[in-house]
């Protein structure tokens, strides 16, 4: 089979003739139809992650059918069409991944290939109403979207909502999750298009977050957002702090800026805010998002198409997050 992998890091990855996988006890070869691409991938390759162990095939999401069980696996599964749940060994505690959690693509080989191997309890059944592109860009994303915005910011219909940096999977996956469940959404970006792209998915407005008085100019126009999904930190916290309302949530799944530069606990104590994180997701919360898409008929958003052999030109470009949604690499 073709693979993808990441020889040595800060290396371009190389596309690679290797020997078909065999399903061990308790697994299953999924034969990849598309797989997509996180920022995750892009910061394997740059050695951003500890214990990155090359060679390695990176990709954390991906869609296929089921080619091949191991021993102890169901019979139905052979040939049903799926997605992949990246997300192993997270526990029994839905509050917090286990010391063992680990997302597939490193350090288990991943997506970016003809076939990947995973545990029988991590594929589920492909929402019908998404093609192989829209499947294979759900999991990562839509996982970590739906735990950071309904397990620990508890939005609820009517209230306001402000997720920063929309374009990249997670927040175009927050947006359409939170519009969904009927919030008032509004986003941050440094780009035009991007929040003109984002008012089409059905954000009421949003806000250049590199103009000195955008938080008053959402403080203004939306008023003051009950929970705030943010990935960055970084300087730009302090002011998520300011606009929160009193008894709200900021809600970070990433901090791609780095640590906030100060942080006035006494705001955080006199508004009583709830700074909460969140990392991907449990195995209940991944089985809810998928009911939540299939009630809704949401579908994630494509920004670019790549063949596998094309698939690091894809990580190059994810160096700048030029990308409204998803890249994904079709697999053939």
């Amino acid at each position: 089979m073709k693979a993808l992998t990441l020889e040595q890091i800060k290396t371009p990855l190389v596309l690679e003739e290797r020997a078909g996988l065999v399903a061990a006890a308790g697994e299953l070869v999924v034969r990849l139809k598309a797989a997509a691409l996180n920022r995750r991938d892009y910061w394997i390759t740059q050695g951003m992650y500890p214990g990155i162990e090359p060679p390695v095939v990176l990709g954390s999401d991906g869609a296929g059918v089921v080619s091949q069980l191991g021993s102890g696996v169901d019979s139905s599964w052979l040939g049903r069409e799926v997605l992949i749940n990246p997300g192993l060994d997270w526990g029994d505690d839905q509050a917090a991944q286990s010391s063992q959690f680990t997302i597939l693509g490193q350090p288990r080989d991943g997506t970016f290939a003809a076939e990947v191997a995973v545990p029988a309890t991590q594929v589920h059944d492909k929402p019908a109403h998404l093609d192989w592109r829209e499947a294979a860009a759900l999991p990562l994303a839509g996982v970590t979207a739906f735990r950071s915005l309904f397990s620990q910011g508890e939005v609820r219909r009517g209230e306001t909502v402000l997720i920063t940096g929309i374009g990249g999977g997670v927040a175009t996956m927050a947006l359409q999750f939170a519009v969904a469940a009927g919030a008032n959404v509004w986003v941050t970006s440094s780009s035009s298009e991007k929040i003109d792209r984002a008012v089409g998915l059905g954000a009421k407005g949003g806000f250049d977050y590199r103009d000195e008085g955008w938080a008053k100019a959402c403080a203004k126009s939306a008023g003051a957002p009950s929970t705030i999904i943010d990935s960055a930190g970084g300087a730009g916290y302090a002011s998520l702090v300011n606009l929160a309302a009193a008894g709200g949530r900021i809600v970070n799944y990433g901090a791609t800026a780095g640590p906030p530069d100060k942080l006035d606990l006494f705001k955080v104590f006199w508004k009583q805010l709830r700074l909460q994180g969140s990392t991907m997701g449990s195995p209940q919360d991944f089985v809810a998002m998928l009911a939540f898409v299939a009630q809704h008929a949401i579908a994630p958003v494509i920004d670019a198409t790549f063949g596998l052999s094309q698939g690091q030109r894809a990580i190059e470009l994810m160096e700048s997050s030029p990308q409204f949604g998803k890249y994904v690499l079709e697999i053939e």
